[in-house]
C-alpha cells in the first residue's frame, strides 16, 4: 500500500510573518511553489495540499517543481516519497468556481506525463483531491467518476467516425482513476461523515480511504467545544466503519495554531496528539511554519511523523450531542451581539495569501440569521484584538456536572483555556458579565500578557472614539506575541 502522509502543509493564512522566500505579504503564484519545495526539503513535511480554488490555479505546479528544484526531486519522488494533494471546488456550492473543477481535473494526467519524463517510469506524481463542503456521497461519485469516465475514458474514442482514438493521437491519460477526500465542515455532515463515506465506497475496490474534518469552520460555526466533540463523534463513527468494512480509513483533521482553531503549535504537538488519537493527518497550516523559529518547526514535524496513532477515545455521543445543543445555542447568541464589532476590525485584519472569497456554506461566506461573518482566521483574529478570545464564548451556558464531563472528553480543555485566556482582556469593553463569572468559576489561573493586554486598550479606545487611526500595525504587534494572525 501507498504510504499514507502525516503532515499536511497547507497555505491557510494565519501566520503573522512572512517567509523569507516570499516577494509580498501576501503569498501567491510563485511563491507558492517555492513554500511547496521548502515545506518538504527543509521543514520535512510529506504532503503539500494545493488549494485549486478561490485564486488564480496554476496547473503547471508538478512541471514547475521539477524544473526550479530538479535535485531535490530526484532524491524524494513526488507521488511516493512526498505528496502533492490538490483541494478542488466543489460545484455543488461553489458556481463561479465550478470549471476550474474540470481544469485542475484535466491537469492531472498532464502532470502524470511530467513525472514520466522526469523519472522515466509511471509514478503518479497526483492521484488525490480534497473536495470541501461535502453534503452527500453524491458530491464525491461526481468527481470521482468525471476523472475516470470524461478525463481518462475519452481518450478511447474515435477523433472522427473509423478514425484513431484519442491515445493513439496524443498518447495515454493516467493514472486511471483517483482517490476522493471528503472534508466535512458543518455538523450535519460531520456527524454523518460515517454514512456519506461508507455510500460512496460500496461499489468502489480501494486499499483505503481518507477521510478531512474540519476544526476552525465548526469553531466558528458553533462554537470551540462544539468543534471539539463534534470531531471526537466523528473519529468514533469512521473507527467503527473501518472496523465494520475492513477498509482502513486514515482521519485528516485541520487545526491551525490558535486554540480556538486546534492549537496546534511546534510547543503542543504532544498533546494535540493525546487530543485525537486516531488521526493520522494533522494540518501544517501557515502560523506554524512561520511564525516559530525554523529549527523548533522541523524537529515538531519530526515527531508528527513519527507518531504512532491508536484507537479513538470512546465519548458518550448522547450526552456530547446534549451539550452541543445547548451551547451553541448560547455561542450563537453572543455571536449576534459581536457580530458588527467583529465585521469592523476584521477588515483592518491583513491577508496573508491571494485570493478571493470563497463562497457557499455558512461555513463561507458565514451567515448567522442574516448577519455576515468573516472566515474564521480574520474572525478569530478580530476577537483577539479587541482583548476577548473566542474559545470562552458560550461557556456560561453550561453547569458544572457539564464542565466536568466536558474535562473528561475535551483532553486539552483546561491548558486550551488558559493558552486562550493570556490573551484576555479582564475590563474589555466587550466581556460579557456572564462570562466574566464563568471564568472565575472555572479556576483557571489567569497569566495575563499585560503588553498584549496594552495593545488591545489601543484598539479598544481607537474603536470607542470612532477614530480613523489605522489599527492594523496594533493588530499585527498583538498577533506577533500571540505567534498567530488568527
Amino acid at each position: 500500500m501507498r504510504k499514507i502522509p502525516k503532515c499536511m502543509s497547507t497555505q491557510h493564512p494565519d501566520n503573522v510573518n512572512p517567509p523569507f522566500f516570499a516577494s509580498n505579504t501576501e503569498l501567491g503564484g510563485e511563491d507558492e511553489i517555492c513554500e511547496a519545495y521548502y515545506v518538504f526539503s527543509h521543514l520535512g513535511c510529506d504532503e503539500q495540499m494545493w488549494d485549486c480554488e478561490g485564486k488564480e490555479v496554476d496547473t503547471f505546479v508538478v512541471r514547475k517543481l521539477f524544473t526550479k528544484y530538479e535535485s531535490f526531486f530526484r532524491e524524494k519522488i513526488l507521488g511516493k516519497d512526498v505528496f502533492l494533494t490538490l483541494r478542488v471546488p466543489n460545484p455543488s456550492i461553489e458556481k463561479a468556481e465550478a470549471k476550474v473543477l474540470l481544469e485542475t481535473l484535466e491537469s492531472i494526467p498532464r502532470s502524470f506525463d511530467a513525472a514520466k519524463l522526469f523519472y522515466g517510469a509511471d509514478i503518479p506524481p497526483i492521484f488525490e483531491v480534497i473536495l470541501p463542503m461535502v453534503t452527500s456521497a453524491e458530491d464525491l461519485d461526481r468527481i470521482y467518476r468525471y476523472y475516470h469516465d470524461f478525463v481518462v475514458g475519452i481518450q478511447n474514442k474515435p477523433i472522427r467516425p473509423n478514425d484513431i482514438t484519442i491515445a493513439e493521437w496524443i498518447g495515454e491519460f493516467k493514472p486511471e482513476s483517483i482517490n476522493v477526500i471528503p472534508l466535512f465542515e458543518d455538523m450535519e455532515r460531520m456527524l454523518n461523515a460515517h454514512k456519506i463515506t461508507k455510500e460512496f465506497l460500496q461499489d468502489k475496490d480501494v486499499e483505503y480511504q481518507r477521510v478531512f474534518l474540519a476544526r476552525s469552520d465548526p469553531a466558528l460555526n458553533y462554537g470551540l467545544i462544539s468543534a471539539v466533540l463534534l470531531n471526537k463523534i466523528a473519529l468514533q463513527r469512521l473507527h467503527r466503519l473501518s472496523e465494520e468494512s475492513g477498509i482502513g480509513i486514515y482521519p485528516i483533521i485541520g487545526v491551525g495554531s490558535a486554540p480556538f482553531r486546534g492549537n496546534l503549535r511546534p510547543q503542543t504537538i504532544e498533546r494535540v496528539g493525546k487530543e485525537y488519537p486516531s488521526v493520522h493527518t494533522f494540518t501544517i497550516q501557515s502560523a506554524f511554519k512561520y511564525d516559530n523559529p525554523p529549527n523548533i518547526v522541523k524537529e515538531a514535524i519530526r515527531k508528527l511523523l513519527m507518531r504512532e496513532t491508536t484507537a479513538p477515545q470512546e465519548v458518550n455521543e448522547e450526552k456530547c450531542l446534549e451539550i452541543i445543543d445547548k451551547y451553541t445555542r448560547e455561542y450563537q447568541k453572543q455571536i449576534l451581539i459581536l457580530a458588527p464589532i467583529i465585521n469592523k476590525v476584521a477588515r483592518y485584519v491583513p491577508s496573508r495569501r491571494k485570493r478571493k472569497l470563497h463562497i457557499g456554506l455558512f461555513g463561507y461566506s458565514r451567515n448567522i440569521n442574516g448577519i455576515k461573518l468573516p472566515r474564521a482566521i480574520k474572525f478569530t483574529a478580530s476577537l483577539y484584538s479587541i482583548g476577548l478570545p473566542p474559545e470562552i464564548l458560550g461557556l456560561n451556558a453550561l453547569n458544572d456536572k457539564d464542565i466536568q464531563f466536558i474535562r473528561e472528553i475535551y483532553v486539552n480543555f483546561d491548558s486550551d483555556l488558559k493558552d486562550a485566556l493570556r490573551y484576555l482582556n479582564p475590563e474589555g469593553t466587550f466581556l460579557p458579565e456572564a462570562l466574566r463569572r464563568k471564568i472565575i468559576d472555572l479556576e483557571i489561573d489567569l497569566d495575563v500578557d499585560e503588553e498584549h493586554k496594552e495593545i488591545t486598550e489601543n484598539i479598544l479606545r481607537i474603536l470607542k472614539k470612532n477614530e480613523r487611526e489605522d489599527i492594523s500595525e496594533y493588530i499585527l504587534r498583538a498577533a506577533n506575541l500571540r505567534k498567530f494572525l488568527g
